[in-house]
């Protein structure tokens, strides 16, 4: 029996080695497999572009989401891991196109078509303007034609298509231009029937953020100062689109009254539309203006936005505007973008649609010893958030200024309360006359769940050192001490709020609390009350930042966050941490799913998503009413 039982044990061991070797062999050849599709994909993703053809048009689909932060560059990988980076445009990039374009003797028109798919922050109405303002100006200085074709418009959508000189709707397609509106939701019946409490210590009389869980409707001030920004907002589209279209601020107002929804024959006889037209139509006019496309591959010559990108606005930036991790690293004089979009939180977290305080101002206190950044331009595109992260990344800028180094602020659709208290620290501000700014003031909120605990029969009890020693608890309200305590430094922040504001814009403290009070506004109306010195888009803001610093037109630009190479995507993949590329781009999360009803259930959801990012350590935030969405 004993040899049987040495002879078992052998083949045990033999199974149990040999089982480990193929499960070792298997992950090492599968590891070398991906690694060459990878590098299978990279070699083939370098592959050279198609050729640009004299007399193509240049073809921008707005079906994307248009953001100020570029989205990954290094790999684009994202088809390969299922989230397609096509789907988001940086404004930048876009609006480098267009002006490239207009020299480009190869280009013979821009043709735009779609409609946009807005996410977080993006494809706001002042990014749009900046657009708007390209394409004129691209029409204008080439005398080359801007077409624009729509099937059923949104408001977002013509706005940026009316600045077309051609302009053709489908003849079944009526145009959605009803006018702007917000729906702000509230909660608090919904968590007084699950049982839980929200206490609220606030400065600011305009400062309706905590408002959805104290009430069940907008309070006086909160809806005075969002009808405000709405009739600016909507002011600054019909001067726009009256101006483009020839026609007053006044007939457009009447035609949106009279149906809100516009037919097509409406739309041509007040000239919003050139002519209807199916689409085959208007690509076989575009096929006689420009001729057919040698590869056969398109009816009429053209280049898609993000060929021209790759191909026109990448050679660029290699030859004088360079955008990789590598260019910080020469001596040669440069401009520094720094994207400040998404909510500001407190922490080190570098995930997608955030702007972390401590993480943001390592990269600005990196920036501002770099020798070779001469000027740093910070895009805003926020709508604040925790206050100590605001306080953090504001004192880096004002560090960066005590040096000497420029900082220059250009304000995108968003640029309010936190996203208004880290631009104190410019010397110069540039805002759109439709960015929502503002909102100078500060709450705290303060949640417990002792109803809908108790409710499913869970108690609980204290024992603490000290009176104030359970300040932090969601267990129960907060004693009328330790609300006193959380409102004291509401008001500490607030009055360093006003104190910011007050320096920066040269301004006394009490002209400051005048135009405080938590009250948003727009840009228009940030310039008139001395809040941003400038209108005027990024390109703008980049073209003052340069000059400020005594650089030349021509001079490099980096951006950050800075796209991330090959061999970062691969280290990150192979360590299993999780790389943007499988995330989203921007707050929150999903696109959100179409028509009416998709449309609440993803604002439901990115109100509560705002809740799981409050994270300020002493719970006072600077941030606009959540959540301002415009439709």
């Amino acid at each position: 029996a004993h040899p049987v039982r040495l002879s078992s044990m052998k083949n045990f061991f033999q199974i149990v080695f040999g089982t480990l070797f193929a499960l070792i062999l298997f992950t090492v050849v599968t590891v070398l497999l991906c690694i060459a599709i990878l590098i299978g994909l990279v070699r083939l993703s370098s592959k050279q572009e198609p050729r640009i053809e004299q007399g193509s048009y240049l073809v921008v689909d707005l079906s994307v989401n248009l953001a100020d932060t570029p989205p990954p560059e290094g790999l684009r990988l994202g088809k390969f891991f299922g989230n397609d980076d096509s789907s988001t445009v940086s404004l930048r990039s876009l609006v480098d196109s267009i002006n490239l374009a207009a020299k480009d003797k190869r280009i013979a028109g821009i043709f735009l078509s779609g409609s946009f798919e807005p996410q977080g922050y993006g494809s706001g109405f002042a990014a749009l303007k900046e657009v708007r303002d390209a394409l004129t100006a691209f029409h204008a200085s080439s005398k080359k034609p801007v077409v624009a074709y729509l099937i059923a418009p949104s408001t977002r959508d013509y706005y940026l298509a009316s600045a077309a000189d051609t302009v053709y709707l489908n003849p079944y397609g009526e145009m959605d231009l009803p006018g702007l509106a917000t729906e702000p939701m509230f909660f608090k019946g919904a968590l007084d029937k699950y049982g839980v409490g929200v206490q609220v210590t606030r400065v600011g009389k305009y400062k309706s953020a905590v408002e959805p869980f104290l009430t069940d409707k907008m309070s006086p001030e909160s809806r005075e100062q969002t009808q405000k920004l709405l009739d600016d907002v909507w002011g600054q589209f019909k001067a726009d689109v009256a101006q483009s279209r020839g026609s007053t601020p006044d007939a457009i107002q009447t035609l949106v009254d009279k149906d809100g929804i516009i037919s097509p024959a409406d739309a041509r006889a007040a000239k919003l539309i050139t002519d209807t037209a199916y689409l085959p139509d208007v690509i076989d006019l575009l096929r006689r203006q420009a001729g057919t496309s040698e590869d056969g591959k398109h009816t009429f010559k053209q280049v898609s936005l993000a060929t021209y990108v790759k191909q026109q606005v990448g050679k660029t930036e290699r030859a004088g505007t360079a955008m990789t991790s590598a260019a910080l690293s020469d001596n040669k004089a440069k401009v520094a973008i720094v994207y400040a979009e998404g909510e500001i939180v407190d922490g080190d977290s570098d995930a997608a649609g955030s702007v972390a305080g401590d993480r943001f101002a390592r990269e600005l206190r990196h920036l501002r010893q770099d020798a070779s950044v001469k000027v740093i331009l910070l895009r805003v595109n926020s709508p604040g958030g925790s206050g100590l992260a605001s306080e953090t990344i504001q004192r880096e800028l004002a560090l960066t200024r005590q040096t000497g180094k420029p900082v220059i602020v250009s304000m995108g659709t968003v640029a309010a309360s936190g996203g208004y208290y880290i631009s104190t620290a410019a010397d110069w501000v540039f805002a759109e006359p439709n960015t929502i700014t503002g909102s100078i003031g500060v709450f705290g909120m303060l949640p417990n769940i002792k109803g809908l605990a108790n409710d499913h029969g869970v108690t609980f009890d204290e024992v603490r050192t000290g009176k104030y020693a359970a300040l932090s608890t969601a267990a129960r309200p907060k004693t009328p001490e330790e609300l006193a305590v959380v409102q004291h430094y509401v008001d500490d922040f607030y009055g360093k709020f006003i104190h910011r504001v007050a320096e920066g814009r040269q301004m006394t403290p009490e002209a400051v609390q005048e135009i405080a009070q938590g009250r948003v506004w727009s840009g228009g109306e940030a310039l008139k009350l001395g809040l941003v010195n400038e209108i005027g888009g990024l390109d703008r803001a980049l073209a003052y930042a340069k000059n400020k610093a005594g650089l030349p037109a021509d001079a490099k630009v980096v951006e950050y966050p800075a796209p991330r190479e090959f061999t970062e995507v691969l280290a990150q993949m192979l360590s299993g941490e999780k790389h943007p590329l499988t995330d989203s781009h921007l707050s929150g999360a999903l696109p959100k799913a179409g028509g009416p009803l998709g449309r609440e259930a993803g604002q439901v959801r990115d109100e509560f998503g705002v809740l799981t990012r409050l994270n300020d350590p002493m719970g006072v935030y600077a941030r606009l009413p959540f959540d301002l969405q415009l439709h």
